[in-house]
């Protein structure tokens, strides 16, 4: 008995270790949608039923398909700067639309597209 208990208290103690290198906490649910905690200050997760609340996020626990550590916040787009049309970088970029498809920047049309420059990859939305 004292083996179990001193092996599941080292297998406690691992767990703790590794969780604290992360700053987010995320659900993913059965339809795919995602939503990242901040862990970064004492969080409390809470059950009541059939509800799971962590910080100021519930969810249905029957809804949930994961939830792991990670250290980016997973709920963001990933969109977060701007391709300068008269930059150096958008005269050498390729452009593609969802399907994959190289398109020709002149006859861009309504719609968003995958911009390939040197450096990085770019989401764009043409009004």
């Amino acid at each position: 008995m004292k083996k179990i208990l001193m092996l599941l208290t080292m297998l406690v103690g691992t767990v703790t270790a590794q969780a604290e290198d992360y700053t987010y906490l995320t659900f993913e649910t059965t339809d795919g949608a995602k939503a990242s905690v901040s862990v970064a200050s004492d969080v409390t997760l809470t059950i009541s039923g059939t509800t799971l609340t962590v910080g100021s996020q519930s969810f249905t626990l029957t809804n949930l398909s994961k939830m792991y550590f990670s250290n980016t916040d997973e709920t963001t787009t990933g969109i977060s700067e701007e391709l300068r049309v008269n930059s150096e970088e958008f005269a050498t970029a390729t452009f593609y639309d969802l399907s994959g498809k190289m398109v020709d920047k002149s006859q861009l049309s309504k719609g968003v597209y995958i911009v390939k420059t040197n450096s990085r990859t770019y989401k764009m939305v043409v009004k």
